[in-house]
C-alpha cells in the first residue's frame, strides 16, 4: 500500500469504530474479569459453541479479546463502513500493527465438503460451555467444511438465562427444542412467548433476539450456516419492539414459530411415513425444509440417493436402523447422522414410536428410488 493508499482508507469518514486487540490464553476467566471487575459489557463473540473471540465496549473503550498461545505486539483494528473493504495492515514506527478491515464484511460461505457424520449420546460424549453459560454438545466435529454446524444445547439447572438483546450474521439458523422449555423475545414479534417440546424457530439473519429464562433440563437443537458466524450485541434495541410486523424481511427470510400442538401431519417424502411441516421452506422461498417424521404403517426398504447441499436427522424419541453405504446403522435418543449426497441410504427399521427430526437445505429437493 502507498501512502496516498494509506491516507485515503485511513479517512476518519470512513473508519466507523476502532478497537484494541488482547491475546489471551482463556476466554471464560478473561471475559469474566473483563466484565464483572472493569464492567465492560460483550457486544458480541463467536463461536457460540465454544467462543475464542469476544469484543467488549465501555469507559471509552472497545476490546477484542483473541486466544493466543503467544503475546504480540499491540494490534489496533480499524473497522470501515464499506463491507467491501479488503482487509490490510498498516504498521506504526512503534510497532503498533493496524488492521484495517470492514465494520460487517458480507457473510463468507465455505465451499461444500460434505461426508457421513454420525454423532452418539453416551457417557463419552463431550460438552463444552459456550455463550450465556450454556452446555454444547457438537454434532458435526468436521462442520462439513465449515459449511454446517449443529449443536446438542442443555441449561441444567433452569431460570432466568444470563442473556440480551444480540443477533447472528448467518445465512441458515434453526432452534428446535427437544426437550423442556425456553422463553424467548424476537424482533418485530410481540410479546415474549414459551418455546415447548416439539417446536422450533426459524432465526432469519440479523434478527434481535433474546434469550429469557429455560426450565430444569431444556434441551435444544440449533443448527447453523456457516458454521462460524458472529453474535453481536444490540444495546440499543429493547425488546419486545413497539411494532409488530410478522411478514418482516430479513435478507429475504421470515420469522418462523411452529408451534408442534397446532401442526397437521401429511404423508412424508417416502412412503409408510408421515411427517409435520414446519413451514420453514416457504419462510426461506426453498432454501432450507425442516420437519418431524414419524411411522405411519409397515414401510417398505426403499434406496435413496438424494442431492442436498445438507441432510440431517436427529432422533427424538424410539430407534431407527438405516443401511448406508453397505453398513447399518442404529441410531437412538439424541442421535444425529449427516447423510452426504450421492451415498446410498435405506430406512430398514422402525420403533412404532420413532420420531425424527429433518432438516435439509438446497433449493429443491431431489431423490431416486430403487
Amino acid at each position: 500500500m502507498n501512502q496516498t493508499e494509506s491516507s485515503s482508507q485511513l479517512s476518519h469518514q470512513h473508519i466507523q469504530s476502532a478497537e484494541v486487540v488482547l491475546p489471551c490464553s482463556e476466554l471464560n476467566e478473561t471475559l469474566a474479569f473483563y466484565t464483572e471487575t472493569l464492567g465492560l459489557v460483550v457486544e458480541f463473540i463467536f463461536p457460540a459453541d465454544n467462543p475464542k473471540v469476544a469484543v467488549l465496549c465501555g469507559h471509552g473503550i472497545r476490546v477484542r479479546l483473541e486466544i493466543s498461545a503467544e503475546a504480540s505486539n499491540s494490534v489496533i483494528r480499524l473497522l470501515i463502513e464499506d463491507a467491501t473493504v479488503t482487509e490490510t495492515d498498516l504498521i506504526a514506527p512503534n510497532g503498533t500493527r493496524f488492521i484495517l478491515t470492514a465494520a460487517l464484511p458480507p457473510v463468507a460461505l465455505p465451499a461444500e465438503q460434505q461426508s457421513l457424520v454420525i454423532s452418539q449420546l453416551n457417557e463419552k460424549s463431550k460438552w463444552v460451555i459456550g455463550r450465556a453459560g450454556m452446555e454444547y454438545r457438537d454434532l458435526i466435529p468436521n462442520r462439513q467444511g465449515g459449511r454446517f454446524i449443529a449443536s446438542h444445547i442443555r441449561i441444567n439447572e433452569g431460570g432466568p438465562v444470563p442473556d440480551y438483546v444480540h443477533f447472528h450474521r448467518v445465512r441458515f439458523q434453526l432452534i428446535f427444542c427437544i426437550k423442556g422449555w425456553v422463553k424467548l423475545l424476537y424482533e418485530d414479534q410481540g410479546e415474549a412467548f414459551v418455546l415447548k417440546a416439539g417446536d422450533c424457530v426459524l432465526q432469519p439473519p440479523e434478527i434481535r433476539h433474546r434469550v429469557l429464562e429455560s426450565s430444569v433440563g431444556l434441551e435444544v437443537v440449533e443448527i447453523g450456516c456457516p458454521a462460524i458466524h458472529e453474535t453481536y450485541a444490540d444495546r440499543n434495541m429493547l425488546l419486545p419492539t413497539e411494532t409488530i410486523n410478522p411478514d418482516h424481511d430479513f435478507s429475504g427470510q421470515r420469522f418462523v414459530r411452529h408451534i408442534a400442538d397446532n401442526a397437521q401431519w401429511q404423508p412424508w417424502r417416502l412412503s409408510g411415513f408421515e411427517c409435520r411441516d414446519s413451514g420453514i421452506g416457504t419462510a426461506t422461498k426453498g432454501l432450507a425444509g425442516v420437519n418431524v417424521v414419524r411411522p405411519q404403517s409397515t414401510i417398505a426398504s426403499q434406496t435413496i440417493i438424494h442431492q442436498e447441499e445438507f441432510l440431517f436427522f436427529f432422533i427424538m424419541n424410539g430407534h431407527l436402523i438405516l443401511m448406508i453405504d453397505g453398513k447399518e446403522c442404529r441410531l437412538q435418543v439424541s442421535d444425529s447422522i449427516v447423510i452426504p449426497h450421492k451415498m446410498p441410504h435405506s430406512i430398514m427399521e422402525t420403533s412404532e414410536d420413532l420420531e425424527f427430526l429433518e432438516v435439509r437445505l438446497s433449493d429443491q429437493f431431489k431423490q431416486t428410488e430403487h
